[in-house]
């Protein structure tokens, strides 16, 4: 599990990010990196990094689940994620 501070952070950005995306896109339209360079550093979308939704856990991340390996795993296993089925041969 992740610290919560850090998965609170992480959020805050991404609320940086959405709350200055159409503000980043004109400027970048208009070739205006002046004006750019003075919004947040945060406000960029590539500064986010994906995470896991149950344990906030970034690395190992599953971006068509949204888990990480290890929650994908117990999932999987459980019989929670619809149309997967553990493989035996």
């Amino acid at each position: 599990m992740a610290k919560l501070s850090i998965v609170a952070r992480d959020r805050k950005k991404e609320a940086l990010v959405k709350r200055y995306a159409e503000k980043r896109k004109a400027l970048k339209a208009a070739g205006d990196y002046a004006a750019l360079d003075k919004l947040p550093r945060s406000s960029s979308a590539v500064r986010l990094r994906s995470r896991c939704k149950l344990t906030g856990r970034p690395r190992g991340y599953m971006s068509k689940f949204g888990v990480c390996r290890n929650q994908f795993r117990q999932l999987a296993s459980d019989g929670k994620i619809p149309g997967l089925t553990k493989a035996s041969w």
